[in-house]
């Protein structure tokens, strides 16, 4: 492994990466390690994207006037498993852009997948493996497996969350103040957290029936 731009690691976990001894995200997560540069997911994920989801400018009131800084929502994926998602503030919207993905890619969970039906074909990635809530505020988010060739069937906040985590297939419902798109994408990313942090029997994942 090459590392051209010059990182030098200053963790544990970024030494443990040069050195070879973790060589996957899937390893560096489970590795119990903190993840704290954006460089080493750079390294392992190269082709993680990333999405603006929103931009917004927020005024407050100092001692010495009125001061602007702009707050961009951002999550970033690799459409096969791995999500995060974060919020940045700077005085420019680029470097806002810029901080927000940075701290995306150290907030990365791994979600599990599966077939989301049993007439499914066993071993399927397309969708959830159960169904999973989160909340952000006042808005709620519900996650449900759906069968391969449904599609998603959700707004367009969550949708594009649930693209770069490579979910295919899902149904989903949502309560509360969605037009706030900060704490619509906070939800989505805290159901597809919560689906990380259970742990699935192999079976389970192999072959999901959908949930009522």
């Amino acid at each position: 492994m090459s590392y051209e731009d010059g990182w030098e690691p200053q963790t544990r976990l970024g030494r443990k990466v040069v050195d070879g001894e973790i060589d996957s995200m899937e390893d560096a997560l489970n590795s119990g390690l903190p993840l704290k540069e954006p460089e080493l997911v750079d390294q392992l994920v190269p082709g993680l994207e990333d999405e603006v989801l929103d931009i917004n400018m927020v005024q407050r009131m100092t001692d010495s006037g009125r001061r602007v800084k702009f707050r961009c929502v951002v999550v970033v994926g690799n459409r096969d498993g791995l999500i995060g998602y974060a919020e940045g503030r700077d005085d420019q919207v680029g470097g806002a852009i810029q901080k927000a993905i940075e701290v995306a890619k150290l907030n990365l969970v791994k979600i599990p997948r599966g077939s989301g039906s049993w007439e499914d074909r066993p071993g399927g990635t397309n969708s959830l493996v159960r169904k999973t809530t989160g909340k952000a505020g006042s808005v709620t988010v519900e996650l449900h497996p759906a069968p391969r060739g449904l599609g998603l069937a959700a707004a367009e906040t969550p949708q594009k969350v649930l693209e770069l985590a490579g979910v295919e297939d899902a149904w989903t419902r949502s309560d509360g103040n969605t037009r706030t798109t900060v704490n619509f994408a906070k939800a989505t990313f805290d159901a597809l957290k919560k689906t990380a942090e259970t742990r699935v029997p192999q079976h389970a994942m192999d072959q999901q029936e959908v949930l009522e």
